[in-house]
């Protein structure tokens, strides 16, 4: 690509290289748009409730000694947000987030399937304007002084339902641009979107959420919103020189990123496949495997996703926009390991082996961070670097590489079809894991985390003996 294309085919490549390298970066940034929009629920969290009883007692004593006759600036009706200054405010900030990922997990499996039968741009765009219009909603609730608990249960709902369309759509775009030779770096690189989407998410909304919550959710909701207008724009779903149906790759060497005289090779059928069924899909050696293996490495990704900055708060006693920032530690870690964990595999070959060596060194960590958190500062950012590259880096591994190499997998014989419906499977099983991540009492939380990835191991363990043959 680099200099003039000497015949039509050289052109005609090159152009091909652009357009991959353009769907790599739009994806990328269409996705963290995605994350960045869930991430302020769980930096606002520490704001809809706050430690009552200290605002009371420090605005007391100001009040007293400076205006004895004067009554606290704070009371316990107005230092937290109605209806979470109740004393079962952990449950109800654990149904918001159960309402999001039970939506989530539901909708999931039937995004997967109507993804396969309409246009991704068309359904992704939708996705994305109604997921910045829910996102929006929840900020309005502030803005418009909504005290009613259903209000934000049905945000939660309607947004958990349309943040659906964005992984089976994003995935099976970045699957039809690239081969099976780098994917595994390819996709390790490009899912460090949910660790740039969920840092981003947390610095703005941090910005904003001790002065004006609602701008936490409102700036977020209106990002989503034109990035799919520029998703609907400028995306385009696959390589258009190959057709729906086809049995080989673009043979560009693994050591070049565009060789212009290199043939183009393309067998077609007499008529095109239909979109794979739910249970075809299921039947494709390792779907099952490693769904359950994503089911407990969701549930530890994202306990630390929506309680990581509260738990921060409460156990380190900072603010909300310290707790935030220093949650972003967690995904920073996430980010190498998934870099790592895609490098690996594609040298080995091996990517079950992959996931399940990284998860062997995960328990232990997890349980050293519940630990650790009250040794000071210093080793908490050591071992939250380290807790997001071994959570982090099988799960992104799992839900992208390993997703589009099933999704393309030899027993679907060239039907190319598939690759929504397998990626919603697999991400709608892991979201599943997602619920435990609602409970409300800390100690239990890391207990639980322990306790999933010694499960996430023994699954992984079947999924070596199941897997190993055809991955």
């Amino acid at each position: 690509c680099f200099g003039e294309p000497k015949t039509l085919t050289a052109a005609l490549l090159c152009f091909l290289c652009r357009y991959r390298a353009l769907t790599f970066i739009l994806t990328f940034l269409l996705y963290t748009s995605f994350h960045l929009s869930r991430k302020p629920i769980s930096i606002v969290k520490s704001e809809l409730h706050k430690n009552c009883s200290s605002a009371n007692e420090l605005a007391t004593v100001a009040s007293s000694s400076q205006h004895p006759s004067l009554p606290s600036l704070h009371t316990s009706t107005d230092c937290s947000w109605k209806p979470f200054d109740k004393r079962n405010y952990k449950q109800l900030l654990g149904a918001m987030d159960y309402s999001f990922l039970c939506a989530y997990a539901v909708g999931m499996y039937l995004s997967g399937i109507i993804g396969e039968r309409v246009p991704i741009r068309l359904y992704l765009t939708v996705g994305m304007l109604f997921s910045g219009l829910f996102t929006c909603l929840f900020g309005l609730g502030y803005v418009y002084n909504i005290h009613n608990m259903a209000f934000y249960i049905f945000v939660q709902v309607a947004n958990g339902l349309v943040q659906t369309t964005g992984w089976p759509s994003v995935v099976t775009c970045i699957g039809n641009w690239f081969g099976k030779g780098r994917r595994g770096l390819v996709m390790g690189l490009w899912n460090s979107h949910t660790s740039v989407g969920n840092i981003l998410g947390s610095l703005i909304a941090g910005y904003w959420v001790s002065s004006n919550w609602g701008l936490s959710f409102i700036v977020p909701g209106l990002i989503i919103a034109v990035m799919g207008v520029v998703c609907f724009l400028f995306l385009i779903e696959r390589d258009p020189s190959l057709p729906q149906s086809y049995d080989t790759e673009l043979l560009l060497p693994r050591d070049s990123v565009c060789v212009a005289m290199q043939p183009l090779v393309v067998v077609k059928r007499e008529s095109e496949p239909s979109a794979i069924s739910f249970m075809g899909a299921l039947r494709i050696p390792g779907v099952i495997e490693f769904s359950l293996c994503l089911l407990f490495a969701k549930l530890v990704s994202y306990t630390f996703l929506f309680w990581l900055p509260l738990y921060i708060t409460k156990t380190a006693h900072l603010d909300a926009k310290k707790a935030g920032d220093l949650s972003t530690l967690f995904d920073v870690g996430g980010i190498v390991g998934g870099i790592l964990a895609g490098v690996i595999s594609d040298k080995l070959g091996m990517r079950a082996t992959t996931c399940a060596v990284m998860l062997l060194l995960a328990a232990p960590t997890l349980y050293g961070f519940s630990m650790i958190s009250d040794f000071g500062l210093g080793p908490t950012i050591g071992m939250l670097l380290v807790c997001g590259g071994l959570v982090n880096g099988p799960y992104s591994l799992i839900t992208t590489a390993v997703s589009a190499d099933l999704g393309t997998h030899k027993s679907l014989k060239g039907n190319a079809r598939a690759l929504s419906t397998v990626t919603a499977i697999i991400d709608g099983t892991g979201s599943v894991g997602q619920y435990h991540g609602s409970i409300s009492n800390w100690a239990a939380a890391f207990l639980s985390l322990e306790t999933a990835e010694l499960d996430y191991i023994n699954v992984s363990n079947v999924l070596l003996v199941t897997s190993l043959p055809h991955m």
